[in-house]
């Protein structure tokens, strides 16, 4: 047992882990416009600055500074920011001391950094039922790439840095038939779940889908209202042979749920999600409810960073229900913990990392 870890389901992966000479951690980056809608999502400042965070993120990750705005994402909260959940992972990886690498799976705003790109389109809003406008060249790429990267690595650590990104993943799970609807998890208190319900609704029409009368392939269901990052990460596990961790939380069930189409066969003991206690607890959703209709072997890992004990006001509005996840938080604590560290000292550092 590992302090600030529990586990639902197999610890055979963190057994794994914990052996590897060479994880790698990859955050996958991505816009979709429909992150701009007023109120849907916390994961900026503004709904118009939502699209500079995935850019934001990336940037804060690789030089410790933004470039493309004027700040890196930060949700407000009273007088204190929540800090964008980057910091944790920068901080986590830097304890863990593993590799990271920047994908691009489609953002409207390009990170001034080295980054892998997958395709040329950003993503749409998915009222208009066409989300992604290049789903199979983003999965076909990231196919090559996991293939690439497993050659090279033992295991895969997969993060996203998305606005509005748990609203495409209920799009997709609805679009491929799963009970979704007030499940996913958000960035604020208060949950949108009846705007979420809406968007999708209307994304569906528009495609001209109805998932209790037709038969929606996963590449289709991302390309009606989903995002770039859903089809890169589905597409990376598809095309890697090696464990893997998923280093999110409702998010991450959308993309088992796509594997699940393309492979309905697939081994999910291969793949572990990684969360924090924010989103595992969070009454406004149920991660594992969605999980359960996808498969029985996904072993969930539930991350508590314990900022009930930090002195720094925007960690604690984490406890708030602010922020929760994102940027694979939970997965890259996950390693940081699994690889030897402390909460203690994960926790300090995260604090070091958000002054």
């Amino acid at each position: 047992m590992i302090e600030g870890i529990k586990t639902y389901g197999s610890d055979e992966l963190t057994k794994k882990l914990q052996e590897c000479d060479d994880p790698v951690f990859l955050l996958t980056i991505g816009t979709t416009e429909t992150s701009l809608i007023e109120g849907i999502s916390g994961a900026g400042p503004s709904a118009d600055l939502t699209e500079y965070t995935p850019a934001s993120d990336a940037e804060f990750m690789v030089l410790g500074e933004v470039r493309c705005c004027e700040a890196p994402a930060e949700t407000v909260v009273g007088d204190a920011a929540a800090p964008t959940p980057a910091r944790l992972t920068k901080a986590a990886l830097q304890v863990a001391n593993i590799p990271f690498v920047i994908i691009d799976a489609g953002s409207k705003y390009k990170p001034d950094i080295e980054y892998v790109s997958l395709g040329k389109e950003y993503g749409r809003d998915i009222r208009t039922g066409k989300g992604v406008l290049n789903p199979l060249e983003i999965f076909e790429n990231a196919k090559n790439l996991g293939a690439e990267l497993s050659a090279r690595h033992e295991m895969l650590i997969i993060g996203e840095s998305i606005a509005a990104g748990t609203t495409t993943a209920l799009g997709v799970l609805r679009a491929l038939g799963y009970d979704a609807n007030e499940k996913v998890s958000g960035s604020m208190p208060h949950n949108p779940h009846d705007m979420k319900t809406k968007v999708v609704d209307e994304g569906l029409k528009n495609a001209g889908l109805d998932p209790k009368k037709d038969d929606i392939d996963a590449i289709q269901a991302i390309g009606a209202v989903g995002d770039p990052t859903l089809a890169a990460m589905s597409g990376l596990i598809i095309g890697s042979d090696i464990p893997i961790i998923l280093a999110g939380g409702t998010q991450m069930a959308a993309v088992c749920a796509i594997v699940k189409s393309i492979q309905p066969n697939f081994d999910f003991t291969r793949i572990n999600l990684s969360t924090t206690v924010f989103v595992a607890g969070d009454e406004t959703a149920d991660l594992f409810g969605i999980l359960s209709q996808i498969d029985d072997n996904i072993t969930v890992n539930v991350v508590d960073p314990e900022f009930e004990k930090s002195e720094h006001e925007g960690l604690k509005n984490y406890l708030k229900g602010f922020v929760k996840e994102g940027a694979g938080a939970g997965g890259a604590m996950y390693t940081a913990l699994v690889l030897g560290n402390s909460q203690e000292r994960l926790r300090k550092r995260i604090e070091k990392v958000c002054k």
